[in-house]
């Protein structure tokens, strides 16, 4: 059950003492996963996200039967200077067109079989241009921290979170920037596709909010750089953390508000892999930054949690149930296999991986590609 959050440090201490992982399943899963009829390491990523799903999860069998899908939207004030192709009235078009059913996302979450729930955030107010003041009160920031927190089904057992707003880039930019150093322009890409002029007045202005606000923290980048609709993914992430459900992070966006958490407590992203790697430029530094290995990187650019819904359905994910039905995997299977094969055969050195010997090697292949995609 999730606590209520009726402060900042309620937040923060909340995301501090959430639990981890159940160790037992973690190693229930990667045990089991020594057992299939394989060689040891076979399926590469798609057995760590697996082991990782299952410990999260709390068992050596799960399945996904509830998945979530979340879209947050917010208007940015920093829009008025001119970082974004699109006006920002694109932002309240698009959530029309979400609660229509008709954007990407809405088939992707629908192929998935997930839950979709949208939430527009004061479109009517635009937070502030950050160029000139922080983008979010205190008491503007936990508003959109609660609308997040509270979004999260305590019944799902996957979580996508997803965005729309326009001029999200260049705030997601701006906390990079704040949390990592380096140059604005590292952080700065072209978002929905600004021109060579735009931009270089989109890292300018970038460059400008965190020179203006040098931030200290996640929380207080979140505030001064950040949008209502990121700080709701931040706070949908938290509680998902707080209710052990994993998490696929999308792209450039949701991994900086996921960046702030990460800041904010140590482990608070342990339940989140990445489900792509998008094109927007800085998402790659980012993402190592956060020690993440995508899971696909197929040059996606939209947002709205549309590369991590599609990772739902990569094998890493969605083929847990069917490599794990009867028959399969079992040790029976193994018993049968070598019975069939004289020692010595090449069909008995593939089947010889069940060994302890070889399943304890598994264990710890598995336990050094887990670390890699966590």
């Amino acid at each position: 059950m999730l606590p209520d959050i009726p402060t900042l440090s309620s937040f923060c201490d909340a995301l501090a003492q959430a639990p981890a992982a159940d160790a037992q399943a973690l190693a229930a899963c990667a045990a089991r996963n020594g057992q299939l009829t394989k060689p040891p390491g076979a399926l590469g990523q798609l057995e760590a996200a697996a082991i990782w799903y299952g410990g999260w999860r709390g068992t050596d069998r799960p399945e996904i039967a509830a998945p979530q899908v979340i879209v947050f939207a917010g208007n940015h004030g920093v829009t008025a200077r001119g970082v974004s192709a699109f006006p920002a009235e694109v932002t309240v078009q698009m959530v029309a067109n979400f609660q229509a059913g008709g954007a990407a996302i809405n088939q992707l979450a629908k192929l998935a079989g997930a839950r979709m729930d949208v939430h527009a955030l004061e479109l009517d107010r635009p937070t502030a241009d950050f160029t000139a003041a922080p983008a979010m009160s205190e008491a503007e920031l936990l508003a959109a921290l609660q609308t997040g927190w509270s979004a999260v089904d305590p019944k799902a057992d996957l979580l996508v979170v997803g965005e729309m707003g326009i001029g999200n880039t260049t705030s997601a930019a701006a906390i990079c920037h704040a949390l990592y150093g380096g140059e604005a322009g590292d952080w700065t890409g072209r978002g929905t596709g600004v021109s060579d002029d735009g931009l270089s007045l989109k890292t300018q202005v970038v460059a400008e909010g965190v020179a203006l606000h040098a931030p200290d923290g996640g929380l207080n980048a979140l505030r001064c750089l950040g949008g209502r609709e990121v700080a709701a993914m931040a706070g949908a992430i938290a509680a998902a953390r707080v209710l052990r459900i994993p998490v696929i992070l999308d792209g450039f966006i949701c991994c900086a508000a996921a960046a702030c958490l990460a800041d904010i407590a140590q482990g608070a992203l342990d339940h989140t892999i990445a489900g792509h790697q998008s094109a927007e430029g800085a998402h790659a530094a980012l993402l190592e930054k956060l020690g993440k290995a995508p899971l696909l990187s197929l040059g996606l650019r939209l947002g709205e949690g549309s590369g991590a819904a599609l990772a739902i359905h990569w094998p890493a994910i969605a083929a847990w149930r069917p490599l794990r039905r009867p028959g399969f995997l079992t040790a029976d299977a193994f018993d049968t296999a070598r019975f069939a094969n004289p020692p010595g055969s090449p069909q008995a050195d593939f089947f010889a991986c069940s060994s302890a010997r070889e399943s304890r090697a598994v264990s710890r292949s598995f336990s050094s590609s887990l670390a890699r995609l966590i």
